[in-house]
């Protein structure tokens, strides 16, 4: 690919940003590729769980402003409305996802860090939507999916305002799960995600599913949803072993099926 490195180490698959001449700004063409990264993280049954990241320097600055700026509504409404798919391809993985942030994550950089079940982020990492400076709105769920994680009035805040939050703040409004220095940051991205991979991969899928499934609907459709999901759970090899290694007093072994 040409803006995107996949990786893979043991099960987990890393998926990095690489436009670092323009701090991993998002263009058209690097969201495609998002998309087609996530149909091979998605599909490749030896990654059980995924890292997002654009290493130490930025994770992304947000979308390609340049590519942007001459354009016209049926313009946006025709490129974004095909290729924002790859941000939602990402959020879709049926497999953990995290992101690893460090420096900026503005915009579409935030937008992206938001389809991840998880952030982790470095002391220097960065966050805001200031696309209300421009003259627009954020157009990639940041008016959607920002204020189901951290409050409507919070993320108004930062809608609004388009103001810049520090890793810190942004951990402490709840955007953020883990604040760690730069050299930790894939070592405690990749410690995370192994917490969850060592787990069953049906049940990992299901959890995800019923989560994302339930944030989209009310909560008795959302209810039943999960019912579904913890039901058929019993059906699978994975639910049979996890209960009989704790009736055995001893460690599960998972096969996924």
């Amino acid at each position: 690919m040409k803006y995107l490195l996949l990786e893979k180490d043991e099960e987990l698959g890393i998926i990095r940003l690489n436009r670092p001449e323009v701090k991993n700004a998002l263009n058209l063409e690097m969201i495609k590729e998002l998309g087609e990264a996530a149909d091979q993280m998605a599909r490749d049954m030896q990654v059980r769980a995924v890292i997002v990241t654009g290493g130490e320097g930025d994770f992304a600055a947000g979308g390609d402003i340049k590519e942007m700026a001459s354009r016209y509504a049926p313009d946006m409404l025709w490129a974004y409305g095909a290729d924002l798919s790859g941000f939602e391809k990402i959020e879709r993985i049926p497999k953990p996802v995290i992101a690893a942030v460090s420096g900026y994550a503005l915009g579409g950089g935030c937008e992206l860090a938001l389809v991840c079940d998880m952030i982790v982020a470095s002391e220097t990492a960065v966050f805001g939507l200031p696309e209300i400076t421009l003259g627009i709105i954020p157009g990639a769920g940041g008016t959607q999916r920002l204020p189901r994680l951290v409050g409507p009035n919070k993320a108004k805040e930062m809608i609004f305002t388009g103001s810049f939050y520090k890793a810190q703040e942004a951990y402490e409004m709840g955007l953020v799960n883990k604040v760690v220095p730069v050299d930790k940051l894939m070592e405690e991205a990749k410690a995370l995600a192994r917490k969850c991979t060592r787990h069953g991969a049906v049940a990992l899928t299901c959890a995800k599913a019923a989560v994302n499934e339930g944030l989209n609907t009310d909560l008795y459709t959302g209810l039943s949803y999960e019912r579904k999901c913890f039901s058929l759970l019993f059906s699978t090899e994975d639910q049979k072993e996890g209960m009989q290694a704790f009736i055995d007093k001893r460690k599960p072994e998972y096969r996924g099926r």
